[in-house]
Order: C-alpha cells, then structure tokens, then sequence
C-alpha cells in the first residue's frame, strides 16, 4: 500500500450503528450528488441536487427514517454512543431548520446554493477528456438545479419568509458577476486543458453549449430575484430572537447564554485591543494600532505582489508548519502531510479549505479567492489564517478524521461537523501555534490579534443585531442598524473596505455562523483547562489533541462528555 493511501483495514468490527450511518451516507450522497463531490465519494460527479421542495422533503424523510432507527439501536461500545449521540444532534437540529422553513428561504452572500451550484465546479478534476466530459454533463444540469431552487424560494415566499432585501441584492450581484466579460463562465472554455493542449473540438463544442446553459440559468436567476422575491424582501436584516436560538445551536453546536455570550464578546473585544495597543508599541514606539498597521503595510519585508507569489507564499507556510509540528505536537498522518494551496477561480474574498476525497487522490486544499483587482498582499495579516486553514487547523482536524476508518463509520469520517467544533478548533489552532512561539515576530503577532478582534467583533454584531440587544455605547447604545454595526466593525477589524462589506453582509444573511468561531475556541479552551485541572501534572497536551480530534466534528456538547468519559 502506497504511504500516501489511507488505511483500509478496519480493527474495530462494524456494528449496527455503524450500518445505519452507513446507509444514511450512501442514501444523503444520492440524494446530494454535490455534497458526494465535496466529501470525495465517488460517483455522483455528473449530477447536481434536486433544490425544489420536492427535493427538500425526501431529505426530510431519510433524516427522520434514520433518526427512528438511531433510537431503536443498541449500542455496543462508546464509539456507537458518540455516534447515536451526535448523529441524534444533528439530524434533530436539521428537521427542526426544515420545519421552520429555513431550508426552503435559504439565501445568503455565503452559502446558499446560489454559490454552492457553481463552486462545486471547483472541486472536480480538470485533467482528462473523461474529466471534462464529466464536468459538461453536470454543468448542463445547472438549469434544473437553480430551477429547483426557485421554486423552493417561491414556497418559502408563500410562507412569508424571505432573506432580507440586502442580501436578495447582494446575491444578484453574484449572479452578474457570474456571466460578465470577466466573469467566470466567459473564459471557461478556452482555459479548459487536456494536458498542455486544448480540448478536442467535440468535447470543447459539449462545454461551451453546457457552459451558454449555466451562464443563462444564472441571469435568469439574477432575474428572478430581481421581479420574484425582492419586492418582497424585508428591509429588517434581523433574524429574530424567537429563531436565533435554534440556528446559533447549529452551528455552534450547544446551547449557549445569549445575553452573557453578547456581554463576553464585548469584554473580548476590549481585552484584545488593550493587546494590540502593546504589540503596536513594539513596532514603533508610541505607535498606535493604525500606525503600526501602515508601517507593516509598507515594510517589504511583509509584502507580496501578485496571486502567483501569494499562492507559493500560501504553500510555503503550510508546508512549513507541518514539517514543523509532525511528532513534536501533533501525530500527523503521512496522507495529512500533504495540503494544497490555490488561488480560487472566484472573486468574492475570503480564504477556505476543502477536505480531501475519501481516497486522498484529491488532497486537502487551501483555497483564496482574491477580490477582483486585488494584487498586494500583506503577509502579516494572513499567517495566522494559514495556520487557521492548514495545521493544526482544518487540514489536521479534518484530514485525519478522513483517515480514521479502523476506528469510524464514514458519516463520523465525512459527514460530522458542527461549525463550532471546527472552526472553534481552527481559532484554538491560530492561539496554539502563538502560545507554541510562532507569532512572536511583532508583525505577525498583530495580524493575529487583529483577526481575534475581528471574531470577537462579530460575536457582538451577529447576536446584537439579530436578537435586538442594545448596541454598545461606544456606537450610540439603542437600537443596532447598519450604520452603527459598520461603526463597530471597522472599529475593530482593519481589513479592507471591500472585505468588511462583504463581512458585515454575511453576519446579516447567515445569523449564528460568524460567533460560532469565537465561541467554538471558547469552549475548547474550556475544555482544555477541565482536562489540565482533572488530570494536574499528568496532563499532556499532545494526548489531549490526539484525543479530542479523534472524535471528529461532532457537537461540542457530545465532544465535552466524551473527552471526559461522561457519555451516557
């Protein structure tokens, strides 16, 4: 066996807990051909998701098909009570959304399937002529799929619910932006290579015809939003405190104090910026967070010009980091030591990672969508996000959770994540690697403060807002609106203009998301001292990691009680 396969044997005999998450995989993947893509199952490259109601409810019946046979189950061992309890979590969590009619409205700058349809173009291969033909047949589909999805937004909007007209319009943006000159069906068919040649006539004829269909989906999708659903979006960007309950569960994976959570993000945001006040004297005397800021802006040694030496840059590091941390601080699997760094075809900002296929012949990827005329890049901001995305971020966490199938079925490899379990752990990972000395340049050290500030500003903007708490004094106190929620944040995050817009959007079309990162790190480090108090001197970092990540991305309150061996 290749050291770059995954292992195949399984030590651990499957169980009937085990089969039943099984066959919830193999059922979810037919039924969403783009998230098999995502998660690397085989297969289902030439389809995408029925997105009509239709389609909404046969995922409805095999949550609560399986959800019944979770609760006839006996479990065997406590991997099968981790795996009945975080399965329960989330499938319940997920009935609720689509009992609330969340699944019908969903739309968002972010991640709704108005980006979902054309991103997962990104992740299939784009080598041989099979590829390719692969890639027309799915990209023919694109109409179906976003008709689907209308008429899913048309219930929603029967119902009375319907995103806020912000982000209705922001998302026709994204639809022009998808077929202008420069967009990203325009030139789909000339960069398209089968090796260092282009495609054969037939095969390039198949492409354009299903790339002019896409194209045309999406400006009849900007259309629609324009004359079907925006005279009927809401100007309130608020979600509502009677929901905001259920989707900031979701994400972060427990229930948590809303109003004590809304008073820690201020006390955060107040505590790191006293930090950043002292990190900004150690690059200049007497300098201020802003000062500082524009010295680094213009040191070249912090400089990069142009998405080429950004993406080398971006690989670089994370190789670097991993040479670094293998057998010192984390067990890395060989497979796991690989990731990939790339620029995004896209140009809406924003860093990502995508996992690995479940074979590893996909690896683990970084992805950076550069905003549209963006060429200098201050690397003083980002190391901490390449730690964030690579290792001991995401790539470590969930790399290895891929790797694991001796032990776990493939919904716990592939399917299990709470957003507060990862990204909680990706922030804990970024505080890690400043705690192990690797932000101790003073430059890096402020981007990575920088960005807490950020996380812990949108604790208070995402909670403030949509559950209609009063704003802080420092914008006026009272009632949260757009003016004083951009007050706030560009008072505490010095990331670009166009960046924070398209921030301050997303906290106001996905509500419960954003908060999920500084709370996740939160209960991790919450975690981590109960573990250092219970176990005093015997207490080993490595072995706590190790441990917690191989439960894999299940719910924080789940993840806690097995950490502790308090799983019932």
């Amino acid at each position: 066996m290749s050291s770059q396969q995954p292992r195949a044997t399984s030590a651990r005999p499957a169980t009937a807990i085990d089969a039943i998450a099984e066959s919830y995989v193999d059922s979810f993947v037919t039924l969403s051909p783009m998230e098999a893509t995502y998660y690397g199952i085989a297969g289902h490259d030439a389809d995408l998701d029925d997105l009509s109601p239709d389609g909404l409810a046969e995922h409805s019946a095999l949550r609560r098909s399986t959800l019944a046979a979770l609760a006839e189950a006996t479990p065997t061992d406590d991997v099968d009570r981790l795996t009945i309890a975080a399965m329960t979590d989330r499938l319940t969590l997920a009935e609720q959304m689509y009992a609330a009619g969340l699944d019908h409205m969903n739309l968002n700058v972010l991640a709704c399937p108005a980006q979902s349809v054309r991103d997962i173009f990104d992740l299939m291969g784009q080598s041989t002529e099979d590829d390719w033909a692969t890639f027309a047949t799915r990209m023919a589909k694109v109409p179906e799929a976003l008709a689907g999805y209308q008429a899913s937004l048309l219930h929603a909007r029967e119902q009375g619910d319907v995103a806020a007209r912000r982000q209705v319009a922001a998302v026709i943006g994204q639809c022009e932006d998808n077929v202008a000159s420069d967009g990203y069906f325009t030139t789909l068919v000339e960069q398209a290579r089968v090796g260092d040649g282009p495609l054969p006539t037939a095969l390039a004829r198949d492409l354009a015809a299903a790339r002019d269909a896409a194209a045309t989906a999406y400006r009849d999708l900007g259309e629609f939003l324009r004359t079907e659903l925006l005279p009927h979006a809401p100007e309130s960007d608020a979600f509502g405190r009677e929901r905001y309950p259920l989707v900031s569960q979701v994400f972060v994976g427990a229930k948590i104090d809303l109003e004590e959570t809304y008073a820690w993000g201020q006390e955060q945001v107040a505590e790191i910026s006293t930090a950043m006040d002292a990190v900004a004297g150690q690059i200049r005397p007497g300098a201020s967070v802003k000062e500082a800021i524009a010295l680094l802006d213009a040191d070249p040694r912090y400089r990069l010009e142009g998405t080429d030496a950004l993406q080398q840059w971006m690989q670089t590091q994370a190789d670097a980091a991993i040479a670094a941390l293998t057998d010192v601080h984390f067990d890395i699997p060989v497979p796991a030591r690989t990731i990939e760094c790339r620029i995004a075809p896209t140009q809406t900002g924003g860093i990502y990672y995508t996992g690995p296929s479940e074979d590893f012949t996909r690896p683990g990827r970084m992805w950076w969508s550069v905003p549209k005329g963006d060429t200098e890049f201050g690397t003083w901001r980002e190391l901490t996000t390449v730690y964030h995305e690579g290792v001991p971020g995401h790539h470590l966490q969930i790399a290895q959770t891929v790797l694991r199938a001796e032990t776990l079925n493939r919904w716990r490899r592939l399917m299990a994540w709470t957003s507060g379990y990862g990204e909680g752990w990706a922030l804990y990972a970024e505080r890690l690697m400043a705690e192990l000395g690797f932000m101790d340049d003073p430059g890096n050290r402020l981007g990575w403060l920088d960005m807490q500030s950020l996380r812990a500003a949108r604790v208070v903007i995402d909670i403030g807002v949509h559950c209609d708490l009063p704003a802080p004094a420092e914008v006026g106190g009272g009632a949260w609106t757009y003016d004083k929620a951009w007050a706030y944040l560009t008072a505490h995050a010095n990331q670009s203009e166009k960046s924070l817009r398209f921030e301050l959007d997303r906290y106001l079309g996905w509500p419960g998301q954003a908060p999920s990162y500084k709370i996740g790190e939160r209960l991790w480090l919450s975690l981590r001292e109960e573990m250092r108090q219970r176990e005093g001197a015997d207490f080993d970092l490595k072995a706590f990691h190790r441990r917690a990540l191989d439960i894999g991305g299940v719910d924080l309150e789940t993840l806690r009680a097995a950490v502790l061996g308090q799983l019932s």
